[in-house]
């Protein structure tokens, strides 16, 4: 039963009818004078009711000031929808159902935007695959809707913690992952059917997290729609600091992630979200036309960049190498080796992250205290950095080594060391020994212990800048639990329970088996600045009484336009200093466009008001 404790929105609640003749249960929320309203739709299978006490969209409890009409429908098989279920539904056709039912209805002008994070954003794919012709445009969030091998098995490693989220959720994938430890047919299948860039026609604005788990397939599908979708030129993304939750209905406009806080990234997902909305769907010209593919937050800089491409041309890969005295150092050092313990039975913690399960909290959190701590673990960390050092990608570690058992794991995180200690993780990954040369079944192969091997263990994509004063840190292990599966070491078969073996295990250094690893990095040595625009700074943002306007010597003088949302022009006035002070408390709340033009140069910045 549904039981309220507070405040919530009263919708109208309605069945409707699949083309098989069942129905699925939708609340409908209509505002108050709306006779023929764009609709958001939202497809779910976390209780469509839970809505009921706060719509997305900045919208909350305010239906009768929203433009659009919401309707927010239970899965087949779950919560109302309960008594729809039907073995391995098509969810894209329920979709299709679904926005075909909205554009019949009284309230409706025939035009379907979707929305929603994580399954509700993988929903909005197969969805769009369909091909409805009144949806009209997508927003899914932190979701990818490829069901590949990796997604499972990160370097081969079960991230046993994610399938039991999934498993507790009700989504019974358990048993046919587990029962498919190597890529084989089966994802071959499960892959291609999930593929399908060249059938998404319509503009979609994807929106993702650093700290997020789908960030590289979220990359990859991003590309591939580039590369293969009819509505290539109207694909676009946005990447803040945000975990998985970050993003989504109860995390809305979250500054916090993890123990870290980015002030710059509140609001921006929702307020994009209904700039592109309202271009697609209700027709306004607020400049979204000539929005950036990309747009992406540089955490450790904490500013927003903007770019057609992933990752952006301007980088390159530098190695810092592992030396002998635990130092990340930029020359080659002398031969050495650095040996560890690894115990099953006591295997290093999981610490943050873009992690996916209640037990384990989410994004960057401090690993000095209890990981870096133990015995357990080798530090390699660089110098005090005199500069900022600005990467962007994924970073790549190879390691010369040898285990004394038949099979191992080699977990790698990366962190940015404070200048008060802190250990503040970035990214982290993992690769089993055994899949050292790939993850079918021909590639898989057990070591023999005390003979030298090579891996490369690949971190998900990110942005991130290393201030000066502060240093850059890996942190290199064989487990990270409760994320991923433990490696009993025994070389036996996976995911099967047996004795547990502890491993000694060695990282080389030096002339012939060099460990390193690969940043990719903007400028080492000279300017950091890797804009392909003017370097522009508005502060506070979000604001509320006053706008400061930082620019560059080379923007003095720059013609400065504010338009809101609807395209309406703020106010025009020449930025004639390097701070530009704007008083904004006249201004209505929500969402600017700084447009700075001067000679050949063009920029444009956003603002948020609040």
């Amino acid at each position: 039963s549904w039981n309220p404790t507070h405040a919530q929105l009263s919708p109208n609640v309605d069945s409707i009818p699949m083309r098989d003749g069942k129905e699925l249960a939708a609340d409908i929320y209509i505002p108050s004078g709306c006779t023929s309203c764009p609709t958001i739709l939202i497809q779910t299978p976390y209780n469509r009711q839970t809505f009921r006490f706060w719509l997305p969209l900045n919208v909350g409890l305010d239906i009768n000031n929203s433009d659009y009409n919401f309707v927010i429908v239970d899965w087949r098989g779950f919560y109302g929808s309960l008594g729809a279920f039907a073995a391995n539904p098509n969810r894209g056709e329920d979709g299709y159902d679904v926005v075909d039912w909205i554009v019949q209805q009284s309230w409706s002008d025939g035009k379907v935007g979707t929305w929603g994070p994580s399954a509700l954003g993988n929903v909005q794919y197969e969805t769009a695959r369909e091909q409805h012709p009144g949806h009209i445009c997508a927003v899914p969030q932190v979701a990818s809707p490829v069901f590949d091998y990796e997604d499972f098995y990160y370097g081969g490693v079960l991230e046993e913690s994610y399938l039991e989220q999934l498993d507790a959720l009700g989504y019974g994938l358990g048993s046919i992952v587990r029962s498919n430890p190597v890529d084989n047919i089966t994802w071959a299948f499960a892959e291609s059917n999930s593929y399908y860039p060249g059938q998404i026609d319509i503009p979609m604005l994807m929106q993702g997290g650093w700290y997020d788990h789908n960030i590289r397939q979220m990359f990859d599908y991003f590309d591939a729609l580039q590369n293969n979708s009819p509505a290539a030129n109207d694909i676009h993304m946005l990447v803040g600091p945000w975990v998985h939750g970050g993003t989504g209905a109860a995390y809305v406009g979250s500054s916090v992630q993890g123990e870290l806080t980015y002030p710059g990234a509140a609001g921006w997902s929702d307020s994009l979200a209904m700039l592109f909305f309202d271009h697609h769907l209700r027709g306004i010209a607020n400049g979204w036309s000539s929005f950036p593919r990309i747009k992406y937050f540089q955490l450790g800089e904490n500013n927003w960049y903007d770019s057609n491409e992933w990752p952006t041309t301007d980088i390159s890969n530098f190695n810092w190498y592992l030396g002998n005295s635990l130092e990340l150092t930029d020359v080659e050092p002398s031969p050495g080796q650095h040996s560890f313990q690894n115990d099953p039975r006591d295997p290093s913690p999981t610490i943050g992250g873009a992690t996916l399960h209640p037990t384990l909290d989410q994004g960057p959190h401090d690993q000095a205290p209890a990981l870096e701590s133990r015995s357990d673990i080798l530090t390699f960390t660089s110098i005090t950095l005199g500069q900022d050092v600005v990467m962007k990608g994924s970073v790549r570690v190879h390691l010369f080594f040898t285990s004394d058992r038949k099979d191992t794991d080699f977990a790698v995180r990366l962190t940015d060391v404070y200048p008060d200690g802190r250990s503040m993780l970035i990214t982290d990954g993992i690769h089993r020994v055994r899949h050292r040369n790939g993850f079918q079944a021909s590639d898989t192969a057990v070591i023999t212990p005390g003979n030298t091997y090579e891996i490369d263990v690949t971190l998900p994509p990110t942005s991130y800048t290393f201030q000066a004063g502060h240093q850059i840190r890996i942190n290199i292990t064989s487990s990270h639990s409760r994320r991923w599966d433990i490696n009993l070491q025994n070389g036996g078969p996976v995911l099967t329970a047996g004795d547990t073996l502890v491993a000694t295990n060695t990282i080389y250094t030096g002339t012939g088996q060099a460990s390193y690893v690969e940043l990719p990095v903007v400028d080492l040595i000279g300017s950091t600045d890797d804009r392909s625009k003017p370097m522009v700074t508005l502060y506070p943002n979000p604001g509320t009484e006053q706008l400061t306007v930082s620019i560059p010597e080379s923007l003095i003088g720059a013609d400065l336009k504010v338009v809101d949302i609807t395209g309406r022009t703020i106010c025009n006035t020449v930025a004639n200093a390097n701070d530009l002070h704007l008083a904004t408390s006249g201004w209505e709340k929500g969402t600017y466009f700084l447009i700075l033009e001067k000679d050949t140069t063009r920029t444009t910045e956003v603002w948020i008001k609040q």
